[in-house]
């Protein structure tokens, strides 16, 4: 054995023995061993590249192995690698100012966590303590995290194991014109009632009950569902008139992903509370929060907010996010994923369904689209089934290992390819996934009606 080949076997044997993965069967998984990443890139010990059309998790906004946020980690770890987090420390404040630079409105208050769920549980502690209700209505597309609170608010199949039928949420229907639920046949009647029956659900479950709405700004594992305009105005505009807490999750889209900061700039709505993580260390480092307006911080001034975390604002991850937003800053990446999504993956995509029976819909916006792929575009009968796994999944699994062939690494969910790739892609790889796709594409055609 070579060198390589040595090192792959021992990766994978401690891997199998040892690790125990996320939302998988451990005997009927083969894990990717990854040697190194660089850009929008990464690479196996075999030698073969993969373009990342996921961002890892939707996460790696800047890319993989950015010179200067991996200089800025190794710099504070030479310097001060934690403290606990009841101390003021610089990295942390300005971590925090940062963020509240670029959140709307007042939300000038930042409590970290290690994580997006985190954020989540803790975002519902503070609209229950702050309202003194106990009731949180959350869309059934959705997903807000794997943690207690945050998956029982998660409205897609991750839900079903996990689901405890007592942590105080009720799920209604979100719009999303393409498969309605509201026999609507245009954006606006999608829009309006959506808005009326989240009207009639707030009236029905009692809204002196209800602390908080949870909205993601645009769905991200759901199907990056964007919004139609008057949407999240009009779930501001029902939270104001029934006393009620907007909470927007912008865990995937914050941070550049949609090309802005935040992604509810796009509709100029502000929330009382925005939960973020992923992209604001470009998950270098494991960091989350919750940005919080100033009429829920003063109802904690003089009393304790009864929540924290042993890693709040954890040195080395606060630097790696002053050093992210700073990069994103200086090299113009919100304004480059901006122009991504209207110049080259939007008008890509779109050209993609003219050419292939099996895209049904292309969404998005940024760097962050989605490809729903269907049996017939009339019916628009999906792919595979909902929540389909085995031989019911074949259709998609088939496509997934053509993009990997093809040297793409794809991110699927369900019926649908999620097309993310760090927010400072190149237009030269932008065409190369777009050209693998095309290739990839005519295997899911093949199960077209």
């Amino acid at each position: 054995m070579n060198a390589e080949a040595d090192a792959l076997a021992a990766v994978k044997d401690a891997d199998r023995k040892h690790v125990f993965h996320s939302w998988s069967a451990q005997e009927l998984i083969d894990p990717l061993a990854v040697a190194g990443a660089e850009g929008s890139y990464f690479w196996d010990y075999q030698g073969n590249r993969y373009l990342d059309f996921s961002s890892a998790l939707v996460y790696t906004n800047i890319g993989y192995q950015h010179p200067k946020v991996t200089a800025a980690i190794q710099e504070q770890a030479a310097e001060l690698c934690t403290v606990a987090p009841g101390f003021a420390v610089d990295v942390r404040s300005e971590a925090a100012r940062l963020i509240a630079e670029r959140t709307p409105g007042d939300l000038d208050k930042i409590f970290f966590t290690n994580a997006g769920a985190e954020a989540v549980e803790n975002a519902v502690r503070m609209a229950r303590l702050h309202t003194g209700r106990p009731k949180v209505l959350s869309a059934y597309r959705s997903y807000h995290g794997a943690t207690s609170t945050a998956i029982n608010l998660t409205g897609d199949a991750r839900r079903f194991g996990n689901d405890s039928a007592t942590a105080g949420v009720v799920h209604f229907w979100g719009p999303f014109a393409y498969r309605s639920p509201f026999y609507a046949s245009t954006e606006a009647e999608e829009c309006e009632r959506a808005l009326r029956h989240l009207e009639d659900t707030i009236v029905f479950e009692g809204p002196q009950s209800i602390a908080a709405i949870i909205l993601e700004t645009v769905g991200g594992a759901p199907g990056v569902l964007v919004h139609p305009d008057g949407y999240l105005a009009g779930v501001r505009a029902l939270c104001d008139r029934f006393g009620i807490v907007f909470v927007l999750d912008e865990i995937m889209v914050g941070f550049g992903r949609t090309g802005t900061w935040f992604a509810s700039e796009h509709w100029d709505v502000t929330p009382d509370l925005i939960c973020f993580a992923k992209g604001v260390t470009s998950g270098y480092l494991p960091l989350g929060g919750v940005a919080i307006s100033a009429a829920i911080a003063q109802t904690f001034a003089r009393r304790p907010y009864p929540g924290g975390l042993t890693y709040s604002g954890h040195v080395l991850a606060c630097a790696a996010a002053v050093a992210t937003i700073n990069v994103m800053e200086e090299e113009g990446i919100v304004e480059q994923s901006a122009r991504t999504g209207a110049e080259l993956l939007g008008p890509g995509l779109r050209a993609l369904a003219e050419r292939h029976p099996s895209v049904g819909e292309v969404r998005g916006l940024g760097t962050f689209w989605a490809l729903e792929l269907v049996r017939s575009k009339e019916t628009r009968e999906p792919l595979v089934p909902y929540n389909a796994a085995g031989a019911d999944n074949a259709p998609m699994a088939e496509f997934g290992a053509a993009c990997r062939k093809g040297g793409l690494w794809p991110l699927l969910a369900g019926n649908r390819i999620h097309v993310a790739p760090p927010c400072n892609i190149s237009a030269q790889d932008v065409a190369k996934g777009l050209a693998i796709l095309d290739e990839a594409l005519s295997v899911a055609d093949a199960h077209t009606a």
